[in-house]
């Protein structure tokens, strides 16, 4: 026989909530742990000794495990909502997840694999830190354990058995001591009703297991992720060196199995963004001249967290303001969305929620007062034809290369008719000018990562020319394919120059008018929705002002 062994690695640990009964949790469960860590933190839990280890806290003077888990529990004793929520429900009017989900994506990759035998051993994130500290980061699964198993805890593994499609869940044997400081621990059959697997079992048993299973084929997660340029890590155990071990099919795989979404996964991500788009009606309705940035991003994450039960948004957020509106990742710890907003500013907001760790990626821009000057309405609507015409042209069999060229044809058509650039527009294109003024993609596969896998499959290669080296999706779509649709129009003083420095652009440039705008802090223009590809088209999932008659009747109208 042939096993499949996968590993993945989480982002940190959360503190759980308190803990309901099983019945009534939208995340219940014990969080997991390898079998050294566990071993001598249950040893230290009892003995009292060895408080510096990693898995341990002090509190109330006392040893405690830090391994944790959990996003949250449902506060709801809806019996209806419950039942349907197998897995995961926030309450109230979130969506209920079924354990159905993730039983359905195992079959899905099974398919996908293409091999007669093996077994998948996916092992689930680990717990981390802030620093030396005992300040434990928020937990967040990894993405391709969560499409797979639905477990929430860290230092799980999941095995399945490829010929057979039987999945086996692995977790830690938690100490007793556990219950004082974290709560209950669930039983081998709750976990596995409520993940839906066929069997469970303790870490401290995967050796054993395996030797058992006896696989020719040991299949675990390597590689390289095209989109971000990172490798994977493989799963791993005490023996695992005995075994012929493939550590490449499983990601090709899994890549392919996720870039087409099932129904269930769409209906999340169209939940996502509904809540999210509600926020980003919010923070218009809000926003004024004088606030921070910041202030913008509080009002979103309140909203998707009181509304959507959205703990974590799906990647930084977004709020440039004047010349922060044309950096393309603002909002980064170097520059947290910290300047105050004046009269007359754009303003971008590129801000997502994410529910069951399925993402959003909404980005709106509009002016601070509501009020469009005459050079922010034509760029503005510039970029909105760009998004609404690639909207339109969406469907199976489309190549999202030419989506990008299409949407910086427009672009360009726009500067020229502005007098910010001159000549024939093929002239323009083929000087390369469009990527000055959109030097990102267009858009990127969209679901359980904001910039999700599979937008480059086996063979594709990455263009060189700028804009289209950016671009992290050149596929032909598929029906059910979820991506984002993009384009944006910046005036960025370092583009510009190296552009005037070239001869084949600079003479189709207005070099004053351009670097006015640039250094008189315009910044930028981005719109950004969220597509569907159906049978014939696509269903834009986001749902938000975009005409500026419509933005300029809905930003602080709160304050009027």
């Amino acid at each position: 026989r042939v096993l499949l062994l996968v590993t993945l690695v989480g982002r940190g640990v959360s503190r759980p909530p308190p803990r309901l009964p099983l019945a009534f949790t939208g995340l219940a469960a014990a969080p997991l742990a390898s079998k050294p860590l566990l071993n001598a933190a249950a040893h230290r839990a009892g003995m009292g000794a060895g408080r510096n280890h990693p898995l341990l806290a002090t509190r109330g003077g006392e040893p405690v495990l830090r391994v944790r888990g959990g996003m949250g529990a449902s506060m709801s004793t809806d019996a209806g909502a419950a039942k349907a929520a197998d897995v995961y429900w926030q309450g109230g009017e979130t969506l209920p997840i079924s354990r159905q989900l993730h039983a359905d994506n195992r079959h899905r990759l099974v398919k996908n694999m293409g091999v007669e035998e093996g077994l998948v051993l996916v092992q689930g994130g680990t717990h981390n830190h802030r620093a030396d500290t005992d300040h434990e980061i928020l937990f967040r699964q990894e993405s391709n354990f969560h499409y797979l198993f639905g477990v929430p805890m860290e230092d799980c593994y999941g095995a399945i058995d490829v010929k057979t499609g039987e999945s086996t869940l692995f977790v830690p044997h938690l100490p007793d001591s556990y219950r004082v400081w974290f709560g209950s621990i669930p039983s081998k059959e709750e976990l596995r009703s409520k993940y839906a697997v066929d069997r469970v079992m303790y870490t401290e048993e995967l050796a054993g297991f395996v030797k058992s299973f006896d696989p020719k084929v040991l299949y675990v997660y390597g590689g390289v992720n095209s989109d971000s340029g990172l490798s994977g890590t493989g799963a791993t155990f005490e023996g695992i060196s005995a075994y012929r071990v493939d550590t490449g099919l499983l990601r090709a795989a899994l890549e392919e199995t996720r870039v087409v979404k099932s129904p269930q996964e769409i209906e999340i991500l169209r939940f996502a963004n509904k809540v999210s788009s509600a926020a980003h009606k919010e923070v218009m309705r809000q926003c004024k001249p004088g606030m921070m940035e910041y202030q913008l991003e509080a009002i979103f994450c309140h909203h998707v967290y009181m509304h959507g039960g959205m703990r974590l948004l799906a990647y930084s957020a977004i709020c440039g303001s004047g010349p922060n509106s044309a950096v393309l990742h603002y909002g980064h710890g170097g520059a947290p969305n910290d300047r105050q907003m004046g009269e007359g500013d754009l303003v971008l907001n590129d801000m997502g929620g994410e529910y069951y760790c399925y993402a959003s990626d909404i980005t709106c821009t509009y002016p601070v007062n509501g009020k469009f000057s005459e050079t922010q309405s034509a760029v503005y609507e510039a970029v909105l034809e760009a998004k609404d015409s690639v909207n339109s042209l969406v469907k199976p069999g489309v190549s999202w290369v030419e989506m990008h060229e299409t949407a910086e044809r427009i672009i360009a058509k726009h500067l020229i008719g502005m007098k910010l650039l001159k000549g024939e527009l093929s002239d323009v294109v083929a000087s390369g000018l469009p990527a000055v003024f959109m030097p990102h993609g267009l858009g990127h596969n969209l679901g359980l990562e904001t910039h999700d896998v599979g937008g480059y499959p086996k063979g594709s290669i990455r263009a060189e020319r700028p804009g289209l080296r950016s671009l992290r999706n050149v596929r032909v779509l598929k029906e059910g394919m979820v991506l984002t649709n993009e384009p944006g129009c910046y005036f960025i003083e370092s583009e510009i120059e190296r552009a005037l420095a070239d001869d084949r652009m600079a003479q189709h440039m207005d070099a004053e008018k351009l670097l006015e705008l640039a250094r008189g802090g315009f910044g930028g223009v981005r719109l950004e929705d969220n597509l569907v590809v159906t049978g014939k088209g696509c269903e834009v999932l986001t749902d938000v002002p975009r005409t500026i008659k419509e933005l300029e009747d809905i930003v602080g109208s709160a304050h009027r």
